[in-house]
């Protein structure tokens, strides 16, 4: 199947649910047996078929079939949310003694995990330029497991040459994980171009409605499916019924919302390019992008979601401009149908590169509203910058 006929057929068997469509909403904790010897088979195969609503439902095992089916992965895991997904991961995958390394330009709450909390425990992170591509085998010691990649950055949207750093940690027997949200399966086949692992927090483009949480891993193999799956159900972690229903729902018109989000977020990005308030576009899809050439060569599409800097105005100018705003709300998520915008100034850390930013930083989430009415919006806030002066 093409990938769009397999966004609307994966993970749907209407004959298994009397014809209904969509698979039905599965409220479970409880799983009862006819017999011992079924029991005893059960606990043989604890994660195959029901068992306990923690280990998966039918309604979960078709979102999770869905997803494997459009990566090109062996099976996934639906957890509680995209930070669950990443730390559930992780935590599977590392113990005391284990080296981490992780792209210096990674989502927050990841750094934090590490930083915080695996540190904790014993296992070393260290953090490295995402624009180092082969050159990281330089920072593979014998005790690296996992090297972890998200392109683009999560604020500063740098790419990165993933099948450069995933066959040097291949090389070394290390394990590459992707944050594989801002481009989805639909944009970028992460098991083709070396990844082992690929995280969705499907909160974002997946759910699409900005109405639930939710995260999907996807292992490439047998063998970190089971890894993976075994140590997030002893966690006691598991994605609610209604969330995955909402993951399935959203999963169909996903093809249709990412082909406006980047019809839209390109006809914003070049009005924003030539407004003179605004220092560059941060956003790997224009060709003068400095990311550009690696987008092109392995991704197929973009989304809506990039930073711009403005040259330099003082904060409170900024905050005009972003208060009076009537299509872009202020809010810290991304993915769903309505445009998001949120400033950046001070939120990038970094400890193994230096970001350089002369004027304030913004993240822009275009949503799927006519673009001539978002740039009517953005004008008017710079309006409001002028007058701020």
């Amino acid at each position: 199947m093409k990938q769009q006929t397999t966004l609307i057929h994966a993970g749907r068997h209407p004959e298994q649910h009397s014809g209904a469509v969509n698979p039905p909403v599965y409220h479970v904790s409880t799983v009862t047996y006819p017999t011992v010897a079924a029991m005893k088979s059960g606990e043989k195969r604890p994660f195959d078929g029901m068992r306990y609503g923690r280990f998966g439902t039918p309604t979960s095992f078709a979102l999770e079939e869905a997803l494997a089916a459009l990566e090109g992965g062996y099976r996934s895991v639906s957890t509680s949310s995209g930070l669950a997904a990443i730390t559930g991961t992780l935590t599977a995958l590392l113990k005391a003694g284990d080296h981490l390394l992780m792209a210096d330009s990674v989502y927050y709450p990841t750094r934090r995990f590490c930083t915080e909390h695996l540190r904790r425990y014993g296992v070393e992170t260290t953090f490295y330029d995402p624009l180092i591509g082969a050159g990281i085998a330089s920072l593979i010691q014998p005790e690296t497991r996992v090297v972890f990649v998200e392109a683009p950055g999560s604020l500063t949207f740098e790419m990165q040459d993933i099948p450069a750093i995933a066959a040097a940690a291949h090389a070394a027997g290390a394990v590459v994980v992707m944050d594989n949200t801002w481009a989805t399966p639909l944009f970028f086949r992460p098991f083709e171009k070396g990844v082992d692992i690929s995280i969705q927090a499907a909160t974002k483009f997946i759910v699409g409605h900005s109405d639930a949480m939710l995260g999907v891993i996807t292992c490439a193999t047998e063998e970190l499916w089971h890894t993976v799956k075994s140590s997030v159900a002893m966690a006691g972690v598991c994605a609610g019924a209604e969330e995955v229903y909402l993951g399935l729902r959203g999963l169909r018109s996903l093809g249709s919302r990412l082909r406006q989000h980047q019809e839209s977020g390109l006809a914003l990005a070049q009005w924003l390019k030539e407004r003179p308030e605004v220092a560059r576009i941060m956003y790997p899809a224009l060709p003068d992008d400095p990311g550009y050439p690696l987008w092109r060569r392995d991704f197929s599409g973009a989304c809506g979601l990039f930073g711009i800097e403005f040259h330099p105005v003082p904060e409170d100018a900024v905050e005009r401009f972003l208060d009076g705003l009537k299509y872009f709300g202020l809010g810290y998520s991304w993915g769903g149908f309505e445009s998001l915008i949120i400033p950046t100034t001070g939120h990038i850390l970094r400890t193994a590169t230096r970001w350089q930013a002369a004027g304030p930083t913004l993240r822009i989430h275009t949503g799927l509203e006519d673009p001539s009415d978002l740039m009517a919006d953005l004008a008017a806030g710079f309006d409001r910058l002028h007058k701020s002066k």
